[in-house]
Order: structure tokens, then C-alpha cells, then sequence
């Protein structure tokens, strides 16, 4: 017994040590987080870390958020707790958004091994697999060593994001898909609704379904002083700056425009003309200046004029900044906005968030026909990086990196990250939604700080889209998608600021992407295509 109370005292002292080394390593970080924190490093399985790791150090590539920012503020967060399991170290090289493709693409070209491991984005994929630049996460599934992780948790959509041609090949870590945040105690208000009929002649439709109906109540609100504070309000806030990841909001709000349904007993299947986004898969013509997408630039148009003129020149965290302090009703984003509407330093609406998924059309384009179909559709998306781990082919420490990917994949590890908003991870698990879909309740979100009506407005949207949703769009993960989507920022940027019509700006799109397509190989990049989206020629 005496024995016995002796190992406990050291244990406890012990404890002690380590979470005051981690309080004093944490800089900024709250008393909760720590205890929340330390609760999930405890509950995550750690494998068998190899004894030889001790005194070695990685290098991790990660999109520029800074400590406490997006992303690359949990590899901050994490690193002592890291340092702790494995002896081992790790330095974090962070990299502006616009410059990724290039720094990341020329580590990779020229086999230098800079980074042991890219948190890159979903869209890098066609390049890492065509060129063979990375180790699949497959290979250390069941690798003794290894933390235990649940791909089969990660939501069916988001799979694919982590998977190639059947097997796993990154780590989980984020779960990106847009949907729409609204103030729902001003679009719940009595006073509001009454105003809005009155100016109207219709009932406010709460939550919108349709961007038609979204632009109906952010075009009522656009200059109103609906908070109360003296000055007028805007209706909507977007990020619409080039190279501030602007685009992501039109790929969205472009889809149910696009996308079809197919005729028969399965509208999911994939044909030449239905259940297509980005090209025909026949030709690999680019379907971006098709009449849907036409249509979809000029809604981004009329919705941008409902919001203030500066977010032409605005980045993710100003857009954002406006919703979450109360000066725009509707913004449509990522699940960081959900997560960071909870948090006092950052957010003054706690209490006030209403979510929703992301909203449909009233009509879409049938490529087939030619002709527009009257009709509702919904369309649930994976917009956006889900920012995620991979190790490089070149990294001379694959197994470390392998480790460390893997425990930061662990459910608790990764639930901790999604439920704090700065770590910019955001939900996509089973265990991240409510039962008794998912595994998480209500009261694990209350405990993190969240209130309640908040968490459930904000996980169920996601549940509903990415599970009730009838189409989904494709995600595009073919080599130059990386360049194409930066073309495609730029002639975007051209149209919202006036410089070209839409017609135009999506004509020039679609030329400078069949440029690209020709470089690379048109019929090397259609069977990549083919096979990405599930089409099977006839």
C-alpha cells in the first residue's frame, strides 16, 4: 500500500509538471481549452511511439494563419503534448495562400524534401497522385505504432476527399462545405417581419431555401440600422478580394444552377448531361460559361450589392469579422463561422445564430435539352480545402510523420479541433454530429463554451446537406486544377468589379482552362476526370 501511494504521488506530481508545462507553453490560450485539451490528449490512443523517434524533428508546410489562426494554429497548440508522446519535435513552415501551388509544387518537383508533411488543400490531389509525390496513409492503417483513427467516420462526401482510387492517402483533419448563417433573432423578430411584408408583399421565408429568397431578405436589410447601433447595416458580407479565396463563395452558390438531376430511377447517376459541374466528360470542354453558371454570376452580382462595396477588397477573416460582429444578417461560408460565433473575444452574436443548408434555385439549366427547368433544386457541396495531412515521398522521417498525422487524426484529438473555432478544423465526423445520427450530444458542445440553440442550428445544417441533400457536386481533383481555379478567381474578380460582363468574364474562363487542358494532355486529364466524378462512356 505504501508502495502503491508513493507511485501515485509521483504520478500526480508528475501530472502536475506536464500541465503547467503546457499552460506556460499554450500562450493565449484559456483555462478551458487547457482542461478540454488535456481531457482529449489523455482519451486518444497513442499507439506505440518507437523509442528511435526521440530527439528527431520534422518539418510541416501549412497555409499562413499564424498560433491562434486557422489551421496552423493547432500544430502550435499540439507541438509540446507532441514533444511530450514522442521525444521528437517539429518546425512549422507557414505559407501565404497565393503562394502554396508554387512553393509547395516546387518542394515536390524537385525532390528536395523540404516538408515531411503538407496540410494542404482537397484540390491539390491530381497533381500529388499523377506525379507521385506522396505515401499513401493506407500503408500505416494498421501499423502497430500507430494512434487508431476512423476513416469510416469521416461523412461519406468527405471520403472521397481523403481517398484515391478506393484506398486512403491523406490523414483526416478538416471537413469543408458551405452553408448559410443568419441572424435569427432579427429574421425571427415579429417587428422585422412585419416590416418586410409590408415593403414586400410577402411573408419573410425563414430560414431562405433559394438564393432567390436570400436576396429578397438581404436586399430588405441592406442599409437599415436593423442592430440598433445608429448606423446603417448591411444585408450581406462576402470575401470577393483575388487570392482571398473569394471564388469558393460562386463554386457554392453556382451549383444548383448547374447541376442536374438525371432522369429515371437514380437522379445521382452520372451522365454526359447530368449530375456534371466543371466539364463534359465526352470532350473535356469546360461547362463553365454554360447558361447555368451565367445565370449564377449574375445572382453573385445582384447579391454583392447588397453588402458593402469594400468586400471587393476583402479576405476571408474581414468578411467574416462583419457577420460576427453583428453588422451583416446572412453570410455563407465555411464551419468556422459557426465555431467562432461562439467565442466572446471574436463574436457578439452568441445566442443569435441561425443556420441553415446551403440554399438551392428556383430553376437549373439542362445541358441536355438546352432549355432551363422550372423547378427547386439542392445541391450539397464540399467546398473548399479541407485542409488535411499528407507526407511527402522525399520526407526522410515517413513513420514520424505517419505518427504524428495519425494522432492528430484520433476522434478526440480532432473533435477537440473542431469544436474550438480558431483551430479553422471544422466538422465532418460522426462523431463531430448529434445523435442519433452522429455520437456527439448537445451537452459536449454546451461544455466547450457553446450555447446550446446555437450547436444544434450549426451541426444539423451540416447533417441535413451532407445527408438529405438529393445531388452533390463534384469535386475537382484533376493535375492544373490548382492553376484553373486561379484563372478562375481572376476573371471572376473581373466581372463582380464591373470590368467585363459575365458572359465575358466565364468565355475568358473557359478558354484559358482549355489552354491549360491542351498543355497537360486533354485526353490524359479526361480519364482522370472520368474516373473522378464515376462516369462510364456508353
Amino acid at each position: 500500500m505504501r508502495k502503491m501511494s508513493l507511485v501515485l504521488s509521483v504520478l500526480v506530481i508528475l501530472s502536475l509538471l506536464f500541465s503547467f508545462s503546457l499552460v506556460w507553453a499554450q500562450e493565449g490560450a484559456s483555462e478551458l481549452e487547457i482542461k478540454t485539451a488535456d481531457a482529449a490528449f489523455e482519451a486518444a490512443d497513442k499507439g506505440n511511439p518507437d523509442p528511435a523517434w526521440k530527439g528527431q524533428k520534422l518539418t510541416i508546410g501549412v497555409y499562413s494563419a499564424g498560433p491562434r489562426g486557422a489551421i496552423s494554429g493547432p500544430l502550435y497548440f499540439w507541438r509540446p503534448y507532441f514533444e511530450k508522446l514522442t521525444g521528437a519535435t517539429y518546425d512549422i513552415v507557414e505559407i501565404p495562400f497565393a503562394e502554396l501551388r508554387e512553393k509547395i509544387f516546387t518542394d515536390l518537383m524537385t525532390g528536395t524534401g523540404t516538408y515531411d508533411i503538407i496540410v494542404g488543400p482537397s484540390w491539390f490531389y491530381g497533381d500529388y497522385i499523377s506525379n507521385d509525390w506522396i505515401v499513401p496513409s493506407d500503408k500505416y492503417l494498421n501499423d502497430p505504432r500507430m494512434p487508431k483513427w476512423e476513416p469510416a467516420s469521416i461523412l461519406p462526401p468527405l471520403q472521397e476527399l481523403y481517398s484515391w482510387g478506393g484506398k486512403w492517402v491523406g490523414f483526416n483533419n478538416d471537413h469543408d462545405g458551405q452553408v448559410l448563417y443568419y441572424r435569427r433573432d432579427i429574421l425571427n423578430d415579429p417587428k422585422w417581419q412585419e416590416e418586410f411584408k409590408k415593403e414586400t408583399g410577402k411573408d419573410m421565408p425563414v430560414p431562405p431555401k433559394t438564393w432567390d429568397e436570400v436576396y429578397e431578405i438581404t436586399k430588405f436589410f441592406h442599409g437599415k440600422d436593423w442592430n440598433g447601433d445608429g448606423e446603417p447595416d448591411y444585408g450581406i458580407t462576402m470575401h470577393l478580394k483575388v487570392a482571398g479565396q473569394g471564388f469558393f463563395h460562386f463554386m457554392a452558390l453556382s451549383a444548383p444552377y448547374v447541376v442536374a438531376p438525371a432522369p429515371g430511377d437514380d437522379p445521382n447517376k452520372v451522365t454526359r448531361y447530368h449530375n456534371v459541374y466543371w466539364f463534359d466528360p465526352e470532350t473535356m470542354e469546360p461547362l463553365v460559361n454554360t447558361p447555368g453558371f451565367v445565370e449564377a454570376l449574375n445572382m453573385l452580382l445582384k447579391l454583392s450589392k447588397t453588402g458593402p462595396s469594400a468586400m471587393w477588397g476583402w479576405s476571408l477573416g474581414e468578411a467574416w469579422d462583419a457577420f460576427l460582429r453583428g453588422k451583416a444578417v446572412i453570410c455563407f461560408s465555411w464551419g468556422d463561422v459557426g465555431s467562432l460565433s461562439q467565442l466572446p473575444d471574436q463574436s457578439s452574436i452568441k445566442g443569435k445564430l441561425g443556420v441553415a443548408p446551403i440554399p438551392g434555385s428556383e430553376k437549373y439549366y439542362d445541358l441536355e435539352t438546352k432549355q432551363w427547368v422550372e423547378k427547386r433544386n439542392f445541391v450539397a457541396n464540399t467546398v473548399g480545402a479541407s485542409w488535411h495531412g499528407v507526407i511527402s515521398k522525399f520526407s526522410k522521417n515517413q513513420d514520424l510523420a505517419a505518427y504524428f498525422l495519425s494522432w492528430q487524426a484520433t476522434p478526440p484529438i480532432n473533435h477537440w479541433n473542431v469544436v474550438w473555432g480558431w483551430t479553422g478544423v471544422d466538422p465532418g465526423t460522426l462523431y463531430d454530429l448529434l445523435q442519433p445520427t452522429g455520437k456527439s450530444t448537445i451537452e459536449e458542445y454546451v461544455a466547450t463554451g457553446y450555447e446550446a440553440e446555437d450547436a444544434k442550428q450549426f451541426v444539423n445544417a451540416y447533417e441535413e446537406m451532407w445527408y438529405k441533400y438529393p445531388l452533390k457536386q463534384s469535386y475537382l481533383r484533376i493535375p492544373g486544377t490548382p492553376e484553373m481555379w486561379e484563372i478562375w478567381d481572376i476573371h471572376l474578380s473581373e466581372a463582380v468589379t464591373g470590368q467585363v460582363t459575365p458572359e465575358e468574364a466565364l468565355n475568358r474562363t473557359a478558354e484559358d482552362w482549355n489552354a491549360i487542358i491542351d498543355r497537360l494532355g486533354r485526353e490524359q486529364l479526361k480519364k482522370i476526370y472520368q474516373e473522378a466524378i464515376g462516369y462510364k462512356p456508353e
